[in-house]
């Protein structure tokens, strides 16, 4: 079973970055991946990216990247077949068109992956839209991918998303 959530990056991609690709968290980096770019310049590629985009100056578009972590439970799935799923999952999920980073944190009690892209695609340079659609389209490739790979999904019981103190 994976839960995935998903933010958007406003100011400090870098710093994003270099979090989710820190050696303690990715046993020293051998879970790392990126796809049109590197990691090292990432920062740097999406804000090239995001400066062809032909709505650059829109108010409404904000973010830079997208954060996305897809966290599975404790002891499901090993660090290679959780990176495997991300990769997966990030092809899909964008298509060829974004760039991105993404990398398998080891340091918790759950294997969870970090994906961030850049907001705008390297094709026609137009932006990525965080919406409820998109995000049920995260959640079911996610379960698509975990079916794939044998392992648990949520069953959706009909009720809201839990709170979270619960």
């Amino acid at each position: 079973m994976a839960v995935t959530k998903i933010h958007g990056i406003k100011t400090t991609v870098d710093k994003a970055i270099e979090y989710i690709c820190n050696p303690d968290k990715t046993d020293q980096n051998l879970y790392i991946s990126s796809f049109a770019c590197s990691p090292e310049t990432a920062a740097l590629d999406f804000k090239y990216t995001l400066d062809h985009t032909h709505d650059c100056r829109d108010p409404h578009n904000t973010n830079k990247a997208f954060h996305l972590i897809q966290a599975f439970s404790p002891g499901e799935v090993s660090y290679e077949e959780a990176h495997q799923i991300g990769k997966e999952l990030a092809d899909r999920l964008l298509e060829g068109k974004y760039s991105y980073v993404l990398t398998t944190h080891t340091d918790k009690g759950h294997v969870h992956n970090h994906l961030i892209f850049c907001s705008a695609d390297n094709i026609t340079f137009s932006h990525y839209h965080d919406c409820k659609k998109n995000y049920w389209k995260i959640r079911n490739l996610s379960d698509t991918l975990c079916q794939e790979h044998n392992l648990s999904t949520i069953m959706p019981d009909g009720k809201k998303g839990m709170k979270y103190n619960e």
